[in-house]
């Protein structure tokens, strides 16, 4: 029996390099995103899945997205969390910076942990759960203080979360990817990964069932946090 699978922010970036690998394998796909137009073409290219319009920061629709798949599948195999956004805030300039904060915590953060919450509530035992964190959950950018704040509060959650449903069978994966070309990162310089290259890496992770999974120049961070914890800020410093 295949899988079905729910990828928050599925229509663009990593969220479709994810779906359509979940698609090319079998699986039954559901999408959300707030963008219509977007919703529609992915629908036309992928007719046998599922997209629905939803702000997962809103309650009423992530209970209607959650609806929309028992009523078309019956059952949830596979969350992945992976609608996000990326905000700088200079807290150093003299002047307010938390305009749309309450908006990224609620997006990054409390949404995700919201709709695994209310996911479990239905379905306790899925086969696994996927959060798109970022490698500054671990060092956080000069740039962005609250994204990387927000990013390790989602580290946090998966850590605790694995340990809670480890006994049900429940995969738990991090994915903490670098800078990718994304229309998030669009005015970004510097290296960026493909959307598909940190796909390839998240589904490579689920097949072997990894805790965590660090695509691209994410994969030292582990080791640089250990022998040179120094270095990898001053690194993360220029990004």
């Amino acid at each position: 029996m295949s899988q079905t699978v729910l990828i928050t922010g599925g229509t663009s970036g990593i969220g479709l390099s994810l779906a359509q690998s979940f698609v090319e394998l079998g699986a039954s796909v559901v999408v959300c995103g707030r963008s219509q137009a977007a919703l529609d073409r992915f629908a036309q290219a992928h007719p046998q899945a599922l997209a629905v319009q939803a702000d997962v920061t809103n309650a009423a629709d992530r209970a209607a997205l959650l609806q929309a798949v028992a009523d078309r599948f019956g059952r949830l195999d596979v969350l992945v969390n992976n609608a996000g956004t990326f905000e700088g805030r200079d807290y150093a300039a003299g002047k307010n910076p938390n305009a749309t904060l309450d908006d990224e915590v609620a997006l990054n953060l409390t949404a995700p942990i919201h709709l695994t919450g209310e996911v479990l509530e239905r379905w306790p035992s899925p086969d696994a759960i996927v959060f798109i964190t970022s490698g500054f959950a671990l060092v956080s950018p000069t740039r962005a203080p609250t994204h990387g704040a927000v990013k390790a509060g989602l580290h946090g959650f998966a850590d605790g979360l694995r340990r809670q449903l480890a006994p049900k069978g429940t995969h738990v994966l991090e994915v903490l990817p670098p800078s990718t070309d994304t229309p998030m990162n669009a005015e970004a310089t510097g290296k960026k990964l493909t959307p598909a290259q940190v796909a390839a890496v998240t589904m490579k992770a689920l097949r072997r069932g990894r805790n965590m999974a660090f695509p691209g120049q994410t994969k030292a961070m582990p080791a640089m946090l250990r022998i040179a914890p120094g270095t990898l800020r001053r690194v993360v410093a220029g990004l």
